[in-house]
């Protein structure tokens, strides 16, 4: 489990304290809860962003964040600035034998290509929510409970071919055992047999940190739908590329694989 850490002070290049507090640990898939001035600008290695009217910012390090990276924030007092070590994390390699070689290697059929062209653009369009509530600011919980099959960052070994790094948590449960939400938010897709994922939801937390939920059997949410922590949004499944029943959680921030553990500790109580 990872520990949450109050960052209260950081030193800027003025030699002041920089006007900024996080949740959350710099690490590689590591999530920040962040409070600073309303609108200010805080760029985190090659991302900026703004607060918003309360000053609240999500920010996060990708699986492959590199070791170093300059955490800066920008408001109408002046500029703030240092430079932040990512812990590095150690993954593991996981081999899965037995999928159909169609879930392995696309098939190059038109029609097949098409389809998947249609569901990618759905996906984008919707990982481009930001919505402005903070559902992130609850806390999180577990989905679903369940034996852990699969952790985040694991190199996949399919079929005996290396495939992209499992950003996701896999957690076995039966079919139809009812999914929740881990926080609250707004449902920005909901699609009942996508190729690779099956049933998908996804969930915005707020400022486009997303939520995602593969392989279900059901899908209970229509895009629009706002949920809180807890309500049940669909139930596991078999559903997509799998070996088995279960739920695959993810979470994203700008095009950023979090690791969904991250949140399970994150305590911003000290920031409101």
């Amino acid at each position: 489990m990872i520990e949450a850490l109050v960052l209260t002070l950081l030193t800027g290049i003025a030699g002041t304290d920089a006007p900024i507090a996080c949740a959350g640990e710099h690490r590689q898939g590591a999530i920040l809860v962040c409070r600073t001035a309303p609108g200010a600008q805080v760029t985190l290695g090659d991302i900026t962003e703004r607060a918003d009217a309360e000053g609240w910012i999500v920010m996060g390090h990708d699986r492959d964040a590199p070791a170093e990276k300059v955490f800066r924030v920008r408001h109408e007092d002046g500029v703030w600035e240092t430079r932040i070590t990512v812990e590095a994390r150690e993954y593991e390699i996981q081999r899965i034998d037995g999928l159909p070689p169609a879930m392995v290697t696309a098939p190059p059929d038109p029609e097949f290509q098409a389809r998947l062209a249609r569901e990618n653009r759905a996906k984008g369009a919707a990982y481009t929510s930001r919505w402005e509530g903070h559902g992130f600011l609850d806390g999180f919980d577990w989905p679903v409970t369940g034996r852990i099959t699969g952790v985040y960052g694991s190199q996949r070994i399919l079929n005996g071919e290396p495939r992209r790094p499992h950003y996701g948590i896999d957690i076995a449960a039966p079919t139809g055992t009812p999914v929740e939400a881990p926080a609250g938010g707004v449902v920005t897709l909901a699609a009942p047999d996508m190729y690779w994922e099956g049933g998908l939801i996804f969930i915005d937390h707020g400022q486009g940190f997303t939520g995602v939920f593969m392989h279900l059997d059901t899908v209970d949410v229509e895009v629009g739908d706002i949920v809180q922590k807890g309500d049940v949004i669909g139930t596991v499944g078999a559903t997509g590329r799998v070996t088995g029943a279960h739920l695959d959680w993810r979470v994203r921030w700008r095009n950023r694989q979090i690791d969904p553990e991250a949140l399970l500790a994150l305590d911003v109580s000290d920031l409101r």
